[in-house]
C-alpha cells in the first residue's frame, strides 16, 4: 500500500494470543476506534456500504470482502510472506434476524445528541434524595454513568421508527424541521434560493433510536408534548413508582429523568424499583433469540397464574437475579392449594346455634388477631422499603404456619362418634374475619385466587371487588405482644410432646399426660396444649418418672411419662449406645484439651469452643446415666 504504519504499545492487546501483535483498524472496530483516538491514528474506511472494497484501499477495489480475504491469503503465500495459518475461535457478531450473516463494524456518519446538559440536570435529584432507588446500590451505578456521560448516537439504520427530521438539499447541506414544509422554508432561507421545491429536499433515511422515543414515555403517554398542560398530564405527572430492570438503567431510566426535567421541569417519578433479571440455570439472561425462555402461557396452564407470580416473587429480592427453576412455580401452586384447602375446611364446618365459646378458642382468637396485626405492621414496613419478596414471605408464613397449622388446629371442632361437632358462632365469625384479612394481605401477590375466595367468603353485591376493599388494622398492643410471646413458648411445649411421640413411635391417637417439673409457667394455656399435643392432662410434679421422656422449653423442664408404652430393655440398649458414642466423643475432646501446645497456640475462641463441647458432653452423659439407672431400678 506504500503507507507508513506506526507501531504502538497498549495494554488492550492480549500478548498471549497469536503473535502478541495486533493490527488496529479504527474505522472497523469499536475498540480499535478507541485506540485510534488515544494514539491519534489515521482512520481509513476500506469498505463501501455494500461490503465491497472502497477506493480508499487502492488494491482489490470493488472486490467482495469475503473474496478479498481469500485473495490476500493467496497473494501473501505467493510472495513468500505467509509463515503459517491457524484456525481459532473469533468473536465476530452475527445478525439476530439472519444467523448466517456476520456483522461488519464500519465507521459511518450518525446523528448525536450532546448529553452533558442532560447529565447535569438528571444527577442532583437522585443524589440529594428527592428520588429514591431500590436497592440503593444502583445510585452509584447511575452516578458513575452520568459523571462520565458520552454523547448519544440517536440515529439507527432501520426500516421502521420515527424518521430523523433532517432534510438535505444542494451539496448535502441540511436543515432540521418538524415537517417538510417547514424544512423547505428553512432551506430557502439558508441557501438564499427561493426556487427550491419540496422535490429538491431529501429526508434522512435513518430512524431515531428506540430509546429516543421511549425517554419521552412519561410525558407523551398523556400527550404532554403535543398538548402541554392538558388535564391528564396535570393529573398523572409525575407518577409515584417506576418498576424496571437494572439492565436498562442507562437506556431508559436515566433518560426519562432527563426528559422529565428538561420538558416538564420536574422528574417523572419519585421511586425506582429495580427487579432482578430472570436467568436460566446457566446464568444466561432469558431471551427469545437464545430460545432459553419457557412459554409463560404453558407455565400458567400447569401451575396457575398466581402460582407462577408467587413462585417468582418469593425468590426475587430487589435487584438480585433469579436463576429460574420450575420448582419455584410448583411452590406457588402448592401454596394456592393450601389456601383452597383451608377455605374448604372452614366453610365446611357446621356452626352451632347454641353453646358457650370454649376458653381455649377465645385465647386462640385473641392470639390470631394479635399475630395478624403484628404481621401487617411488618408488611407495611417491608412495602415502605420496597422489600417485595420479604413482604410476601411474611404473609406466606402467616397463612401457612400460623393460621393453617396452628390457629385452625387450635379451634377445629372435635369428632365424636365419627361426626364432627359444630363450632361455636363467635369463633366461626372471627375465623371468617381472619380469612378475609389474610386474603387482603395476599391480594397484591396473588390477585386471582384471593378475588375468587373473597367473593365466596360472604355474599357480595354485584361489582364489589377485593381490589377496592381496604385493609385497616391497628398496631399490636403490649398485651398482644405478650400473648404472642407466650404462645410461641406454648408451641415449643407442643412440639416437644410431638417429638417424643415421633422418637418413641407413639401413635397420635394415643393419649398422653404431660408433667411440668417444679412449675408450669404456661398453665393458663393448658387447654390449648392438651388439644394440640393429644394429652389427657397437664400436671405439675416435683420429679419426673423413670420412664418419662423429658425436654426443655427455655429453662423449664417437661416430661412425658411413658410407662408401658415403651420397651424398657430396648430403651436401655438405645441409651447405652448413645452413652458409648458420647463417651468416645468426650475422650477425643479431652485429648485435644490435654495437649498443651494446642491450648497455648490455638486461637482463644477455638479453645473456648472445645471446652464448651466438653461441658455439653459431660452434661449429656450425666443425664443419660441417670436415665439408665432409673430405668434399671
Amino acid at each position: 500500500m506504500n503507507r507508513v504504519i506506526p507501531v504502538i504499545e497498549d495494554r488492550y492487546v492480549e500478548i498471549e494470543f497469536g503473535t502478541g501483535c495486533l493490527k488496529v483498524t479504527p474505522a472497523h472496530d469499536k475498540n480499535d476506534n478507541m485506540l485510534g483516538k488515544v494514539h491519534h491514528l489515521e482512520t481509513i474506511d476500506i469498505f463501501n456500504a455494500d461490503g465491497t472494497i472502497s477506493d480508499q484501499s487502492t488494491l482489490y477495489v470493488g472486490m467482495d470482502r469475503f473474496e478479498c480475504r481469500k485473495q490476500i491469503a493467496s497473494d501473501l503465500e505467493a510472495a513468500g510472506l505467509m509463515e503459517k495459518v491457524e484456525d481459532y475461535t473469533n468473536k465476530v457478531g452475527y445478525s439476530e434476524r439472519n444467523p448466517d450473516t456476520a456483522i461488519e463494524p464500519r465507521l459511518s456518519l450518525q446523528w448525536f445528541l450532546k448529553m452533558q446538559h442532560f447529565a447535569d440536570i438528571a444527577l442532583p435529584p437522585v443524589l440529594n434524595g428527592e428520588m429514591h432507588f431500590y436497592p440503593q446500590k444502583y445510585v452509584n451505578t447511575y452516578k458513575n454513568w452520568l459523571e462520565n456521560i458520552q454523547d448519544w448516537c440517536i440515529s439507527r439504520q432501520l426500516w421502521w421508527g420515527h424518521r430523523i427530521p433532517a432534510y438535505y438539499y444542494a451539496d448535502e447541506k441540511f436543515v432540521v424541521a418538524e415537517t417538510a414544509d417547514e424544512a423547505l422554508l428553512l432551506a430557502r432561507q439558508e441557501s438564499g434560493n427561493q426556487n427550491l421545491q419540496l422535490s429538491d429536499l431529501h429526508q434522512d433515511e435513518d430512524a431515531l433510536d428506540t430509546w429516543f422515543s421511549s425517554w419521552l414515555w412519561p410525558v407523551s403517554l398523556f400527550d404532554g408534548i403535543n398538548n402541554p398542560g392538558n388535564e391528564e398530564i396535570n393529573y398523572y405527572y409525575p407518577t409515584s413508582d417506576l418498576v424496571t430492570g437494572p439492565d436498562i438503567i442507562f437506556f431508559w431510566v436515566a433518560r426519562m429523568i432527563m426528559a422529565g426535567e428538561e420538558y416538564m421541569g420536574k422528574y417523572p417519578f419519585k421511586n425506582v424499583y429495580f427487579t432482578g433479571i430472570v436467568r436460566d440455570k446457566l446464568g444466561r439472561k432469558m431471551s427469545k433469540s437464545l430460545g432459553n425462555s419457557p412459554d409463560p402461557i404453558g407455565l400458567i396452564d400447569k401451575y396457575g397464574a398466581d402460582g407462577v407470580r408467587m413462585g417468582m416473587m418469593l425468590s426475587a429480592p430487589a435487584g438480585n437475579d433469579i436463576l429460574f427453576d420450575e420448582a419455584l412455580c410448583e411452590q406457588g401452586r402448592n401454596f394456592n392449594n393450601k389456601i383452597w384447602n383451608a377455605f374448604r375446611l372452614v366453610k365446611g364446618w357446621q356452626v352451632g346455634t347454641e353453646g358457650i365459646t370454649p376458653a381455649a378458642n377465645r385465647t386462640a382468637v385473641r392470639w390470631m388477631e394479635a399475630r395478624i396485626k403484628q404481621a401487617n405492621e411488618e408488611l407495611a414496613d417491608h412495602f415502605s422499603k420496597y422489600r417485595i419478596n420479604d413482604a410476601l414471605m411474611t404473609v406466606y408464613k402467616l397463612f401457612w404456619d400460623e393460621f393453617s397449622q396452628w390457629y385452625l388446629e387450635m379451634i377445629k371442632p372435635a369428632y365424636r362418634d365419627g361426626q364432627q361437632q359444630p363450632i361455636d358462632r363467635e369463633t366461626y365469625d372471627a375465623t371468617l374475619r381472619f380469612f378475609e384479612l389474610l386474603l387482603k394481605m395476599l391480594h397484591p401477590f396473588m390477585p386471582f385466587i384471593t378475588e375468587e375466595l373473597w367473593q365466596a367468603l360472604y355474599e357480595r353485591n354485584a361489582g364489589e371487588s377485593i381490589m377496592r376493599d381496604k385493609l385497616e388494622l391497628q398496631a399490636p398492643t403490649a398485651n398482644d405482644l405478650r400473648l404472642i410471646a407466650d404462645i410461641e413458648q406454648v408451641k415449643q411445649v407442643v412440639s416437644g410432646v410431638r417429638t417424643v411421640r415421633s422418637q418413641k413411635n407413639i401413635a397420635p391417637k394415643e393419649k398422653l399426660t404431660l408433667h411440668a417439673i417444679g412449675q408450669n409457667p404456661y398453665e393458663a394455656y393448658n387447654d390449648i396444649i392438651a388439644k394440640m399435643a393429644g394429652l389427657t392432662a397437664v400436671q405439675v410434679v416435683d420429679t419426673k418418672e423413670a420412664t418419662a421422656s423429658a425436654f426443655m422449653v427455655g429453662t423449664d423442664e417437661y416430661a412425658v411419662p411413658l410407662g408401658d408404652l415403651i420397651d424398657v430393655t430396648a430403651e436401655i440398649e438405645k441409651m447405652e449406645a448413645q452413652l458409648k458414642h458420647l463417651e468416645g466423643f468426650l475422650a477425643g475432646v479431652q485429648k485435644k484439651l490435654g495437649n498443651e501446645r494446642f491450648v497455648q497456640n490455638a486461637p482463644e475462641a477455638v479453645v473456648a469452643l472445645e471446652r464448651k463441647k466438653q461441658s455439653d458432653a459431660e452434661e449429656k452423659i450425666a443425664a443419660l446415666k441417670a436415665s439408665i439407672n432409673a430405668l434399671k431400678n
